[in-house]
């Protein structure tokens, strides 16, 4: 949580308690507009479009704001493409970027003029199956041990399932240019939540190879390379930001050598980052409930993983825990738990905290996007509401909480039943 959001925040989030009710998800819009007026800034240099990625961040209220600084959308399902067009995205605002794909997907990605992302040789057939005619189309590339950066969040270099086999890349784009898309991309993403470019200039470096590859053997343009999504933010408190100006410096860089090289033009340069855009502009507000002594020290609060998943999804993931207005107290060591019948329901273990005591306000950084995204209802525990801090201190309500008609409202539809076909008689012998 940067200085400016924890400054904004402070004077009003005793209020924000009090009126809304806790747990929430709370997002600032000031430092929201920071981070995407740094990005366009810092890429100026260079034809690039960020896609945001809509897996991270569904709600189309935040999504609407994004569009002021000319951001698309990465979409990877049905629902996550009407998030987009309700936030405002038509035809190429919108990439979708899907795995394991059916025709439905498909044909609501074309309904809407997307980018269609190939993660796979059976995407073209399928798209050749339906005589589809996409705007545009872009091949996802599985580099293998060609591109082996070490363990990110996508496993490693041969265990992730994405991307086609870069061998074999020539001959699915030679099937692909056999569909009337307009523009050709190449995409490759080779981990997620990294914090130092190199990854990136990898990526880069072997989608150029492809691109002059490509022409050289099958005369075939592309017009975009898409780095994906995947660059970090600084979780704990130790760790440094991500150098975005190291990234746009050696891309620049690289563009203008290839250029040269190539004599081709450069290609456009796209990103589908959602963590870096949002996720350090959220923070979740849980109050305390419960002080529990057992063999340790725990805090129990009224949120839990179901509405921030990460710390037991990944063993690796940390989400820094503040207490609001603590200042001066003597600190202790907790876990900081929830309420679900799961052992691993924990935001913290083994945490440093000054002292609370029920009621208290705790605040879990770092959940402005891949938070409430990834939340769930098991247990019957309910995903909380979002608000939403404007920079004049106004807070609005942009998402209820859930309630107990919506965890049974699927169990409200008109009672259907397949009764078995009678069996064909026998025939005699």
């Amino acid at each position: 949580m940067n200085a400016g959001f924890a400054q904004r925040l402070a004077p009003v989030l005793p209020a924000a308690a009090r009126y809304f009710g806790t747990p929430f998800h709370i997002y600032d819009l000031q430092g929201m507009r920071e981070t995407c007026e740094h990005f366009n800034d810092t890429f100026a240099e260079t034809p690039y479009r960020e896609y945001f990625a809509v897996k991270g961040q569904p709600n189309p209220t935040m999504l609407r704001y994004l569009t002021e600084y000319g951001f698309g959308f990465d979409c990877s399902s049905p629902a996550e493409i009407v998030a987009a067009t309700r936030a405002g995205a038509v035809g190429e605002d919108i990439c979708f970027t899907s795995n394991n794909t059916s025709y439905a997907e498909l044909e609501a990605a074309l309904r809407v003029g997307a980018i269609i992302t190939v993660d796979d040789e059976t995407i073209v057939d399928k798209l050749l199956a339906i005589d589809a005619a996409p705007r545009s189309l872009c091949l996802r590339v599985h580099p293998g041990k060609a591109a082996d950066v070490g363990e990110s969040y996508l496993g490693d270099a041969l265990s992730a399932k994405f991307g086609i086999r870069i061998d074999r890349l020539p001959e699915v784009a030679a099937k692909a240019a056999r569909l009337p898309a307009i523009s050709f991309g190449l995409h490759m993403m080779l981990g997620s939540g990294f914090l130092r470019p190199d990854p990136y200039f990898v990526s880069l470096d072997l989608l150029l190879e492809q691109v002059s590859l490509l022409r050289s053997r099958l005369g075939l343009g592309i017009g975009f390379l898409n780095l994906g999504g995947g660059i970090g933010i600084p979780y704990r408190p130790e760790e440094r930001p991500f150098d975005l100006p190291a990234l746009a410096r050696g891309v620049v860089e690289r563009l203008r050598a290839w250029e040269d090289r190539s004599g081709l033009p450069r290609p456009k340069i796209l990103f589908e980052s959602g963590r870096y855009v949002l996720t350090p502009h959220g923070v979740l507000v849980t109050r305390v409930l419960n002080r529990m002594s057992k063999w340790r020290e725990y805090v129990g609060v009224d949120a839990g993983m179901s509405a921030v998943v990460r710390p037991a999804m990944y063993a690796s993931a940390y989400h820094h825990i503040t207490v609001h207005d603590a200042d001066g107290r003597p600190e202790e060591t907790v876990d900081v738990v929830g309420s679900l019948c799961e052992n691993n329901d924990k935001f913290g273990i083994g945490r440093t905290l000054p002292k609370v005591a029920e009621g208290n306000l705790l605040l879990v950084h770092d959940t402005g996007a891949h938070a409430l995204s990834m939340g769930f209802t098991y247990n019957g525990r309910l995903r909380p509401q979002e608000l939403l801090l404007h920079p004049d201190g106004t807070i609005e309500r942009i998402r209820r909480a859930e309630t107990v008609d919506d965890y049974f409202a699927t169990l409200n539809f008109t009672p259907d039943r397949l009764s078995p076909e009678p069996a064909a008689p026998s025939t005699p012998a």
